[in-house]
């Protein structure tokens, strides 16, 4: 999925101990699916630092490896279990985190929704009257890496991935199936844990550059251990 982050300047690298607490979904790396919305958020944010706002384009890939490493929370729209995590999050006296999430997924409560959750949060009107309001709420989406081990499904566009390491993940998987008599979730979060994928991702080491049949002997002699 193309995601996008809006900010006075470009993302070179992501800094999780950046990041300000008590966001909607938590501290973390913010994104959105939305470009435009990216934009007017990197204008704003950029008038705020008396510069242009720049927006950065990043890759969010989702599959079997993020499954298999992250712990993942998606909400699909504006609903009570949303506004009692938003609630939980945006709470001063909450412990940070106030998750264990690695991954959030859901709407935003952008500055139109705070005006009318602070009223909520008041006790002037019910959280049934709230969620009423929200149905009619334009779409927004954003998405939160909470965690360094989120990162590892996030990646700046102009990263160019190792395509060679990609490559030899197929046929090393599917023998991992094979041998190990497991699905493919199973294989994934063995295989991405490894050792050896850590050495394979290392690309100084060019361990890519092996016959895949050669990492997976290798892979084998680290789980017999």
């Amino acid at each position: 999925m193309r995601v996008f982050h809006g900010s006075y300047t470009r993302i070179d690298t992501i800094d999780l101990s950046k990041c300000k607490p008590q966001k909607d979904f938590g501290r973390g790396f913010y994104v959105t699916k939305i470009c435009l919305h990216a934009e007017s958020w990197a204008n704003v944010i950029g008038e705020n630092h008396n510069t242009k706002g720049v927006v950065t384009e990043f890759e969010y890939t989702e599959g079997s490896f993020i499954e298999s490493i992250c712990k993942i929370k998606r909400f699909n729209g504006y609903d009570e279990e949303w506004l009692d995590f938003i609630v939980r999050n945006r709470d001063k006296k909450s412990p940070d985190p106030a998750h264990d999430y690695d991954i959030v997924e859901g709407p935003v409560a952008n500055d139109k929704i705070q005006h009318t959750l602070r009223f909520y949060l008041k006790g002037n009107i019910s959280k049934e009257k709230f969620l009423e309001m929200l149905t009619w709420h334009e779409e927004t989406h954003q998405i939160c890496f909470c965690t360094l081990n989120s990162l590892q499904a996030i990646e700046r566009m102009d990263d160019t991935p190792n395509m060679d390491i990609i490559a030899l993940s197929g046929p090393l998987l599917e023998a991992l199936m094979l041998e190990q008599n497991c699905d493919e979730k199973i294989a994934s979060h063995i295989f991405y844990t490894s050792a050896t994928f850590v050495r394979l991702s290392d690309k100084t080491a060019e361990l890519y550059k092996r016959p895949w049949q050669e990492i997976y002997e290798m892979l084998k002699k680290e789980l017999k251990r």
